[in-house]
Formats: C-alpha cells, structure tokens, sequence
C-alpha cells in the first residue's frame, strides 16, 4: 500500500444539504490526494432511498465545485451498483464467509432486553452461526433471512489510524454483522469495502463518527483477501456553541457563504486549519496548503467553528486578491441588486477591498457609483452645514471646469478650494464623501471623486 498511488475519496450520504463540518471530509482527502499527485474519487452513498435525494447531491457537487475540489473520478452511486456487490455476497456464501439469520426483530429485541438486564453488552448471540457439530434451530417457514458476516473468533482487529494512533478491538466484542437484510440489499459497512476495493482507495480520511464500523470493515477487507487502507479519523467540528456542527444545531449549506461573499480560497484556508496546522501559519493560499498538507499534522481535539475569525481570513484573502480577479465575483453581488457594473469596477475593487471582510460588503461600497445614495439624516445634519456649503458649490464649479478627470488634477481642485476657502482637509472632505457615498469615511477623496463621472460629481454636490 505505501508503494500505491494515492487514491482517497469522500463519500457523502445525500440525505440533505452538506455543511462545513461535512466538507472538511472532502477537504482533507482532496488535498492529500492533490499534494501526492494521487488521484480523488467523488462517491455518493445513496442506499437511504427514503432519505437521499437528487436536490441533495447536487448541492454536494455544487458546493465542492465552488470550493474548488475537484474530482478525478466519480460520482459513482452505490444504488447503481447493487449488481456488483449482490456478486460479492454470492461468492461469499459459496465461501462460507455469510449466512443466513432467521432472528425476528422481536426475538433480537428480546435477546437485547435479557442481556441489558444481566449488565451484558447487547449484541447478537450467533444463534444461528454454523459450526462444527452445531445443531442449527428449524428454518421458520415464510421467513426471509438476512445474511449475516461470519466475524472472526478471538484475537483482535488493529490499525494504526493516522489521527488517532493505535487502535485495538478484540474481536469478541464485535457480533456478525447483517450485511443484507432480507429483500437481498447489502448494508452499508460491506458497500463501503466492496467500493473501496474496486476503487482501489489507499486512503480513507473521515471523521470519528465512523471509528466504530472500521473494524468491522477490516474484517470483511481481510475476508474477501484484500488489506484495508491506511484509516484517518477526523475529530468533530464543533459550532460556536460547543456543540457538533449539523443541520439541528443551526449549521449553514456550504453554498450559502458563497451567497454571503466569502472566496474559496478563504474558506479553504480556514478549513484546513479546522483539525490541520502548518506551524503558526494562519493565512495561506491554496498552493501553499497543497504543498505543505500530509497526515501527520491533523489535530486530534475538536475544532470549533469560529464566523469572527473566518470572516478576519476571507478579509485577508480579500485584500491580496487581484482586483481584475475580484471584480467578477463583485458583480455578481452588484446584480443581485440590480445593478449592471461596468469597466471601473476593477479599480473600484482595489480602492475599496481594504475596508471590506465579504464581496458582499465589497459590493455595498461600489453600489454607490452606480446607483444614488442616500445619506442618513444625522451625517447630513453633522456635516452638511451652512458654513460649509459655500465651498462645496465652489468644488463642484472648479471640478466641471478641470481640463482632465483624473485624480491629480481632482487633488489640484480641491487643494485650490481649501486654501480659497481657509478650511482643512476633513472639514470639506467629510461632507463632499456624504453626499458622494453616502457615509462620512471613505478613502482618499481624489481617489474616490475620479471614480465617478464628472457629470454624476456634479449632480451630487449640488444637492446641498
């Protein structure tokens, strides 16, 4: 297996919408795929008829395909599927490796109900297990049996889990597990090693709540002659309650940051610090994770999902972002109000990122100079005064007669206005941003001004 090209996958139910404690389970075996040049394998375990639905994958592929996680393979559908691993069942049964169980659901729960009574383990009893010299009970007529894995007596079932560490369970406290129920669907546990063996996955990089089906899919692996993969166990992501991130707790779809103005490259730099760490780094590109991740650094703590700190990492990606490359997603906000963007945008990106944590928050400061403004009553009354109105005619004569609209000769207007006038910078600067923005602060006032249209400066200063 160490000689193997990687192959890892993420195999998610669609049984609703994905969230990010989901998609850090296809964030981690994606980059570990992508830093070893192995391949990615997309699978969708499906077998949930009454709870999977086609909506629900393509959320799951929509989500991914915005975060970038490409699949090498797949989807692969384990409905689809259901030929192949009725084959396997069968050649195990001419193995010897399965058979069959006619306990009722009531007689399993009866057994269940004595065993808890006498501070036992409720497990099932091999009651109709053959061995040699066993006498088996009567086959009940009418009875469809399920088909049961015959688990290995004695010893124990390890792996050495790349989070966890070394784990052992004796195979005495683990019963033969159904792996078809009576209608002849396989189960899931034997699903899962059935694709992982003829997906030829080397790398299986989930989270924890899957610790308890791993020995139990040893054991088939080892049954059917194949060696399981190296095993990975994620710690849980937590929200911001302390509680595990889901759908009941208040969990977000994935593509709802995506609505709220969030990069992909940010979100994948504050996932992989989710339960990974490359030294202190905290802001990162893609590239760089890609050639820094490997197994050995995933925490073993649960994470707990921070929206302060994920929104301090998307401003950070905001600000080093090209603002050609920026200025799309902007406009994609812009049209969501609306509002048709234009070839200024790029620029109005890169005088306006500094400030801004989303696109969305991005996209509030650039609708400004496509759309009217609006100030509130309380900026207007503070600096709006009749002391100052005198100098803002006196700009907005001085700006419609500048020989070049651009912003040293805008700087020059206002220069010649403040010293024609006696004022300093903020007293004109603050009311002139009002009524241009809308809002008292913004950047550089030539900066922003050479932005704008002449003819729309004009309209604005003069409606003191």
């Amino acid at each position: 297996m160490t000689n193997a090209r990687t192959r890892t996958r993420f195999a998610p139910s669609p049984t609703g919408f994905i969230h990010l404690g989901n998609i850090r389970s296809a964030l981690y075996p994606w980059a570990f795929a992508r830093s070893t040049g192995g391949d990615f394998i997309l699978r969708i375990e499906d077998t949930d008829l009454e709870r999977s639905t086609q909506a629900a994958v393509d959320v799951i592929i929509e989500g991914m395909a915005w975060l970038g996680l490409d699949h090498d393979e797949g989807p692969f559908y384990q409905m689809q599927r259901m030929d192949r691993y009725k084959a396997v069942l069968a050649d195990m049964q001419v193995q010897g490796l399965v058979y069959p169980c006619y306990m009722s659901v009531a007689e399993l729960d009866a057994l269940r109900e004595r065993q808890m009574a006498a501070k036992e383990k409720p497990r099932y009893d091999g009651t109709w297990r053959p061995e040699p010299g066993k006498t088996l009970p009567a086959v009940p007529e009418g009875v469809q049996p399920v088909l049961r894995f015959k688990n290995p007596i004695g010893g124990v079932v390890a792996w050495d889990d790349k989070v966890k560490g070394r784990i052992e369970i004796r195979n005495d406290e683990l019963d033969d597990l159904v792996i078809a129920r009576p209608d002849g669907t396989p189960t899931y546990n034997f699903c899962v090693v059935v694709d992982d063996i003829d997906m030829g996955v080397t790398h299986v990089i989930r989270g924890d709540d899957h610790v308890n089906n791993t020995p139990r899919q040893i054991n088939i692996f080892r049954a059917l002659g194949k060696e399981p993969p190296v095993y990975a166990h994620l710690p849980t992501v937590l929200n911001e309650q302390g509680e595990k991130m889901s759908k009941r707790n208040g969990a977000k779809p994935v593509t709802q940051y995506r609505d709220e103005g969030y990069l992909p490259d940010a979100m994948v730099n504050y996932l992989a610090r989710l339960g990974w760490s490359h030294g202190d780094d905290e802001i990162f590109s893609r590239a760089q994770f890609l050639e820094w991740f490997d197994l050995d650094h995933l925490g073993r703590s649960a994470a707990q999902f921070d929206e302060a700190k994920l929104r301090w990492v998307n401003a950070q990606h905001l600000k080093t972002m090209a603002d050609e490359q920026l200025a799309p997603l902007v406009a994609e906000q812009l049209a969501k109000r609306g509002i048709d963007a234009d070839q200024r945008l790029p620029a109005i990106c890169g005088l306006f990122k500094d400030r801004c944590d989303t696109t969305v928050a991005l996209a509030g400061w650039a609708a400004a100079f496509y759309a009217p403004v609006t100030a509130s009553e309380a900026d207007r009354a503070q600096h709006i005064t009749e002391a100052v109105r005198p100098a803002i005619a006196s700009l907005a004569e001085r700006l419609a007669g500048v020989a070049t609209w651009d912003k040293p000769s805008i700087a020059a207007a206002i220069k010649e206005v403040l010293t024609q006038h006696g004022l300093k910078m903020p007293a004109l600067a603050m009311p002139v941003r009002v009524l241009m923005m809308g809002t008292p602060q913004t950047p550089s006032l030539d900066a922003v001004l050479a932005l704008f249209s002449r003819q729309t400066v004009q309209e604005r200063l003069r409606t003191v």
